[in-house]
């Protein structure tokens, strides 16, 4: 169980603003063979996309906030999160696993008030499948 719940938290805080790694655990999870595979991929995208769901909750009600310092993102990354969003639409979020630009995304989701369901599904799905072609490379089923 403390292993499930370390994956967990590796996953969300690895899509919040805090920098961590999720994959290593659940690789090595995956390997020690402790677990069966697909709890481990549940976990991880749960833990993934509520990561990303606090993203956007920062976006949505902190997006006034942007100007202060200890605001986690420069003006220069807001405003290219947010062209690249304006300009893509929800379909951007699909981007959202990429490292570097996935967490800039989610956050101006919450800005631009996406649809928090639609938000979740298309997180779900982009951050889910990221999880699944790991795991699949890792098992050499690819």
């Amino acid at each position: 169980m403390l292993a499930l719940l370390s994956l967990f938290f590796a996953a969300l805080l690895a899509a919040t603003l805090i920098p961590a790694q999720s994959e290593a655990l659940l690789l090595g999870l995956m390997w020690s063979g402790s677990h069966a595979v697909a709890l481990l991929w549940l976990v991880a995208t749960v833990g993934n996309v509520l990561g990303s769901v606090l993203n956007w909750l920062l976006g949505r009600y902190l997006s006034h906030h942007a100007d202060h310092r200890w605001f986690p993102f420069s003006a220069k990354q807001m405003a290219r999160a947010s062209d690249g969003y304006q300009r893509w639409g929800y379909w951007s979020l699909l981007a959202s696993w990429v490292p570097v630009i996935g967490d800039p995304l989610t956050l101006a989701a919450g800005i631009l008030r996406e649809p928090l369901w639609r938000f979740i599904l298309i997180v779900t799905f982009a951050k889910g499948g990221r999880y699944l072609v790991l795991i699949l490379i890792a098992r050499g089923s690819m």
